[in-house]
């Protein structure tokens, strides 16, 4: 096995065109290339028809690219059928047989790679302890859970130790708790066997919780790559920042930059800081992004950098949300967590500041 922080599988420019019926050509990837570590919990994040689910069968050789190269340990894999790569796949309905047990599911593809009969026997074993299953080895998989299911179908993925895992939504079609469990659990696994797991979703919620590096796609393309803070805290593109999370979009000019900071007048005659992402170096009109939990709701008198008038507040139980229209006409959410034995002290209609934490202001790439 390789180190952890080496490269396990990289897309090198691959682009995939999909031919149509007539002149008509869809290109799922646009010059894509994407490097993923040996160990590591790699999300593909995007919404529906962002190329994601394209590239993962790229690497499962499902599909061959239409330019660039896809490698495995430095090594070009694309003359590999799948069969022949050293790659697993969950799929999103599991695929299990239905007539076949627990132990059997696991252990059909050992034998097909012709597996001794005791190797086989202590793989399963060694299978169902990991995913916790051992009393359900003589259950036939039409007879237990849909959490159970998918247990069994990553143990019998697991089960050749690939080198790499490829899960293409296996949570999608559990209910809420049971696919927050399955988080851990999956989480827990990758962690317990140092497989690379590529995982991909369009749940933002699911990505930030499980992976070591997301990379967000839109339209064949990767935008940002980063670990889930860096994705969340300082997203590059209005599109990531949009996606991922609620968010507070600025308008405003750059008046001035030093070194990685900029003072962003914005609309209502308010100048703030803001961040500046890796290489830029904006001037004129921008876009800024506060996450809502990034700012703090304080009465008129106090310190504050932004100004309004409190419209709409929103109990959610663990945090409310307080909407403010600001000064110049931009709408602003603050976003604050409840605590016990806490008043409230604001009403609809109030005039009220917001100050910004520490480097909470973003500008973005476009």
């Amino acid at each position: 096995m390789l180190a952890a922080g080496q490269t396990a599988i990289e897309a090198k420019n691959v682009t995939r065109v999909f031919q149509g019926a007539g002149v008509d050509s869809v290109k799922a990837l646009d010059n894509v290339s994407v490097s993923i570590r040996e160990n590591e919990f790699f999300t593909l994040l995007g919404p529906s028809g962002c190329g994601k689910t394209t590239l993962l069968r790229l690497i499962a050789g499902f599909d061959f690219p239409t330019e660039g190269e896809i490698l495995l340990h430095g090594k070009d894999i694309a003359p590999l059928p799948p069969f022949k790569r050293p790659v697993n796949t969950v799929f999103q309905n599991y695929a299990l047989f239905p007539h076949m047990t627990v132990g059997q599911n696991i252990s059909f593809g050992l034998e097909m790679l012709g597996k001794p009969k005791a190797e086989i026997e202590a793989r399963v074993s060694q299978m169902l302890k990991l995913v916790r299953m051992e009393d359900l080895r003589n259950r036939r998989t039409s007879q237990i859970s849909g959490g159970q299911q998918q247990r069994v179908a990553l143990a019998r993925a697991l089960a050749p130790a690939p080198k790499v895992l490829l899960l293409d939504e296996p949570l999608s079609a559990l209910d809420y708790k049971l696919r927050k469990d399955m988080q851990i659990e999956l989480k827990r696994l990758q962690h317990e066997t140092g497989i690379t797991f590529i995982f991909v979703t369009h749940d933002q919620e699911e990505a930030l919780t499980m992976s070591d590096r997301i990379a967000v796609m839109s339209k064949g393309k990767i935008l940002q790559i980063g670990s889930p803070r860096d994705i969340y805290d300082r997203p590059s593109e209005r599109f990531v920042a949009n996606f991922i999370g609620e968010t507070n979009f600025l308008e405003g000019e750059v008046v001035s930059i030093e070194g990685t900071d900029a003072q962003v007048k914005l609309r209502s005659g308010a100048t703030i800081s803001a961040g500046l992402a890796n290489g830029q170096s904006r001037q004129g009109q921008v876009t800024v992004v506060v996450r809502p939990e990034h700012a703090q709701l304080v009465k008129r008198g106090g310190k504050a950098d932004l100004w309004g008038k409190l419209e709409t507040i929103v109990y959610f139980g663990t945090d409310t949300h307080f909407h403010v229209k600001l000064d110049g006409g931009a709408d602003f959410i603050v976003r604050q967590q409840n605590s016990r034995g806490g008043g409230e002290g604001h009403a609809t209609g109030d005039a009220v500041g917001i100050k910004l934490d520490d480097h909470a202001a973003q500008v973005l790439r476009d």
